[in-house]
C-alpha cells in the first residue's frame, strides 16, 4: 500500500472567489468595490475625461461595510475592479452569552453562535449593540441583518420580530 490512498479528500474548498471583476467605468454610487482589499460601499463616484497620458480614470470614495473606515482609489475606467459577493441574511436572536456573543437562528432551523455584538472602534457597544441589548433585556423577539463578505460578517441592524 502506498501513502497516496490514505488521503482525506473531505475537507477540500470548492475554491470559489470573494469578488469577482468589474470595469471600473461600471460602479456605481451605493454600489460594493475591493478597495485597498477592503470591501467598502461605493459613496462616490466620478470621472475624468482622457488626457494626453491616455485612459479616462474613475476617481471612487467608499466606506468599509464593516468598520465604516474611508477608503479612496482612482483606477483608469477601461480596467477591471474587484467587486465583493456581499449576502445580507436575516435571523432571529435566541440569547446572548456574558462574553457578547449572540446566538442566532437560521429560517431553516439552524443556529450560529459566533457573531459578538457590534462594537465600534473604541469596543464599545455601537448604536445597533445598545439597541439590540435594550430589547433583549425587554423581552422583545428580535431579528437581526447580517451582512456578509470576504470571510467576514457582522451584524448591521435590528428590528422587532412582529
Amino acid at each position: 500500500m502506498s501513502d497516496n490512498e490514505n488521503i482525506d479528500f473531505a475537507g477540500g474548498d470548492a475554491g470559489a472567489s470573494h469578488t469577482y471583476p468589474m470595469q471600473a467605468g461600471s460602479v456605481r454610487k451605493q454600489g460594493h468595490v475591493m478597495l485597498k482589499d477592503h470591501p467598502c460601499k461605493v459613496v462616490d463616484f466620478s470621472t475624468s475625461k482622457t488626457g494626453k497620458h491616455g485612459h479616462a480614470k474613475a476617481h471612487i470614495i467608499g466606506l468599509d461595510i464593516f468598520t465604516g473606515k474611508k477608503f479612496e482609489d482612482i483606477c483608469p475606467t477601461s480596467h477591471n475592479i474587484d467587486v465583493p459577493i456581499v449576502k445580507r441574511t436575516e435571523m432571529q436572536l435566541i440569547d446572548i452569552t456574558s462574553d457578547g456573543f449572540c446566538s442566532l437562528l437560521y429560517e431553516n432551523g439552524d443556529t450560529k453562535d459566533d457573531l459578538i455584538m457590534p462594537r465600534d472602534n473604541e469596543g464599545n457597544l455601537d448604536d445597533v449593540g445598545k439597541q439590540i441589548q435594550s430589547m433583549f433585556e425587554e423581552g422583545k423577539s428580535i431579528l437581526v441583518t447580517v451582512i456578509a463578505a470576504c470571510g467576514q460578517e457582522k451584524i448591521i441592524s435590528v428590528k422587532e420580530l412582529a
